[in-house]
C-alpha cells in the first residue's frame, strides 16, 4: 500500500530538503511546514498518511503536535526526528503514539527502511479491521476419506502453490469458503493478507467502494479516505464470496481490475496498481447466469481459470460419521458438555438423512444436540431432532430453520427421528460397513414405500447403483426389498 501524501514538519532547511528529495524519489507527494502553526493548519485542511516531525521547533514542542495528531479522525503515522535524542524523550514520544524515532544525522537508507515499515504497518491496520472477527479456525471442511474429498485435496495440493485464479462452486453449506482458505493456507502468499468480501451482503450502492475504496468527499458520508479490499489484499489473496451477486454495472470494472490489476478509488483519479490472487465462490450455476445475461461471459471465463467443485454431503455419505465426531468433540469442549459419543440410533439416523443444508446443517445439528444432551450420556436420535421427511426433493430446504440455536429442548424431543437401525448385532459387536450399507438401503426403501428412485435420492446414490446393490443382495439370498412393491418412478 503506497502512501499518498506526506507532511514534513522541520525548520532546518537542509534536513527538510533532504527528506523531500527522498520522498520525491519514491514519487510520493510531500507538503512541508517549518512551524507547528503551519503544520496544524495543514492537518486541519488535508489528510496525510505519514508525518515526519521535528521534536524542537521555533514555536513550540513537537511532542504537543504529536499528541494533537493522534486525536484526528484519520491520524497519520508519526516519525519523530531530533538532533537531541535521549532515552527519556524517545520513551515519551513512543508513549504519546509515535510510530518511530530517528536521530539526526540520518542516511537516506534509514528513511527508506522507515517508509517500508510504515507502509506495511498501515496495510496491516486495514487488514486487521476486516479480520478482527473473521477467524481462520478450521470447521471440518476438509474432514473426510471419501473419493470426492480425496480428489478435492489432491486438486488443492496441485493448484494452491500457483497464482491461478480459482472458482469454487457448490451448494450452500458445503464449505466453499473454508476450501478457499485452504488454497490460501497452502500458497506462497500465506504470510500476506487474506481479504474476503461477501458480494451478496454488501449494499449495491456501496459495493464499488468496498472493492476499490473511496476518497474523502466522494459521496455523502465519505468523511475520510478509505482503502478498498483490493488495496488491502495487495501481495495477498482476495476472496470474492458469492461472486454471482455482483451487480451488472460493476462487472465491467471488476473485469478491468482482473485483467490490468489496476483501478481508481471512487471519487479519485490516481491509478492504483495491485498484485492480488483472486479466489471466487458461487452457489449458483454461473453458466446459466451467463446465458440469461445476468453475468458477463468474459468475466466468467476470467474467473473460471481453475474450477473446483465442492461435493454435497449426500455425495459423500461415508464422511458423515467422521464429520459428526469432529463437530461433537469441538462443541463438547466449547460448551463444557461431557458427552460419550453418538448412540447407535443417532448414527443410523445421520446416515439415512439427506442433509439438504450440507456440512453447515450437520454442524448446527451436532452443536444443538451437544447442548441438549445430558452430561455423561451419548447423543441420541431424538436429541438430533431430524424428523422423518419421507422422500426429499433435492432442491428442498432444510426441514427446520437450520440456523437457530434457540429451539427449546422440548421441541427436539417431540420431533420424530428418522427410522434407525442398530449399528451392532445381537451379540453387541459393531456391524461391518457393508452390513451398515445394507441397513441404510433397507431403511430408505421402507421410508419411501419401495420407490427406488426416491430411495436412491435419499441415499445420495444413482438409481443404477441402487438396482445393482439390490440384485447383489438377491443373488446372496438376502433380498432387502422383500415384502415391498418396488417401483422406479
Amino acid at each position: 500500500m503506497s502512501f499518498e501524501k506526506i507532511l514534513i514538519v522541520e525548520d532546518d532547511v537542509v534536513v527538510r530538503n533532504l527528506l523531500q528529495s527522498i520522498f520525491t524519489r519514491h514519487k510520493l507527494p510531500v507538503v512541508c511546514a517549518p512551524t507547528i502553526a503551519e503544520a496544524t493548519a495543514q492537518l486541519e485542511k488535508d489528510q496525510f498518511d505519514l508525518m515526519l516531525l521535528d521534536l524542537r521547533l521555533p514555536d513550540g514542542d513537537g511532542l504537543k503536535l504529536l499528541e494533537h495528531s493522534v486525536t484526528l479522525p484519520q491520524r497519520p503515522l508519526v516519525v519523530m526526528v531530533t538532533g537531541f535524542g535521549s532515552i527519556e524523550s524517545a520513551v515519551a514520544c513512543m508513549r504519546a503514539g509515535a510510530f518511530d524515532y530517528v536521530l539526526k544525522p540520518f542516511s537516506p537508507s534509514q528513511i527508506d527502511i522507515i517508509l517500508r515499515k510504515a507502509q506495511t504497518y498501515r496495510q496491516l491496520l486495514g487488514v486487521n479491521r476486516l479480520l478482527s472477527d473473521d477467524s481462520l479456525d478450521e470447521d471440518g471442511a476438509l474432514v473426510g476419506r471419501s473419493p470426492a474429498m480425496m480428489r478435492l485435496r489432491s486438486l488443492i495440493d496441485r493448484v494452491a502453490p500457483t497464482d491461478a485464479t480459482v472458482l469454487v462452486t457448490g451448494e450452500s453449506g458445503t464449505g466453499k469458503e473454508m476450501i478457499s482458505r485452504e488454497f490460501f493456507r497452502r500458497s506462497p502468499r500465506r504470510a500476506q493478507p487474506f481479504i474476503k468480501v461477501n458480494c451478496a451482503a454488501v449494499q449495491e450502492n456501496l459495493i464499488e467502494s468496498e472493492f476499490f475504496g473511496h476518497e474523502r468527499g466522494a459521496f455523502t458520508g465519505a468523511t475520510e479516505r478509505r482503502e478498498g479490499r483490493f488495496e488491502l489484499a495487495n501481495n495477498g489473496t482476495l476472496l470474492l464470496d458469492e461472486v454471482s451477486e455482483i451487480p451488472p454495472a460493476l462487472q465491467a470494472k471488476l473485469l478491468r481490475v482482473l485483467q490490468e490489476r489496476e483501478f481508481e478509488r471512487v471519487g479519485g483519479s490516481r491509478t492504483i496498481k495491485v498484485n492480488v490472487r483472486i479466489i471466487a465462490t458461487s452457489n449458483r450455476d454461473l453458466l446459466s447466469h451467463v446465458a440469461s445475461g445476468a453475468f458477463r461471459q468474459d468475466l466468467y471465463y476470467r474467473l473460471n481459470v481453475f474450477p473446483v467443485h465442492v461435493p454435497a454431503l449426500r455425495e459423500r455419505v461415508e464422511d458423515i460419521p467422521l464429520l459428526a465426531e469432529h463437530f461433537l468433540q469441538r462443541f463438547a469442549r466449547k460448551h463444557g458438555v461431557k458427552v460419550t459419543g453418538f448412540a447407535d440410533s443417532a448414527r443410523a439416523t445421520m446416515l439415512t438423512y439427506r442433509w439438504p443444508g450440507n456440512v453447515r446443517e450437520l454442524q448446527n445439528t451436532v452443536e444443538r444436540a451437544v447442548i441438549l444432551s445430558e452430561s455423561g450420556r451419548p447423543v441420541t436420535a431424538a436429541v438430533l431432532g431430524l424428523p422423518d421427511l419421507g422422500p426429499v426433493d433435492p432442491g428442498s430446504a432444510a426441514p427446520w430453520g437450520g440456523d437457530s440455536v434457540e429451539e427449546s429442548a422440548a421441541s427436539f424431543e417431540a420431533s420424530a427421528a428418522a427410522p434407525a437401525q442398530s449399528l451392532t448385532d445381537g451379540g453387541g459387536h459393531v456391524l461391518k460397513l457393508d452390513e451398515l450399507e445394507k441397513q441404510a438401503i433397507r431403511a430408505a426403501l421402507r421410508q419411501t414405500g419401495g420407490n427406488r428412485t426416491q430411495a436412491a435420492a435419499a441415499l445420495g446414490i444413482s438409481i443404477r447403483t441402487l438396482r445393482n446393490k439390490l440384485q447383489e443382495y438377491r443373488d446372496a439370498g438376502d433380498p432387502v426389498d422383500a415384502g415391498l412393491e418396488s417401483v422406479d418412478v
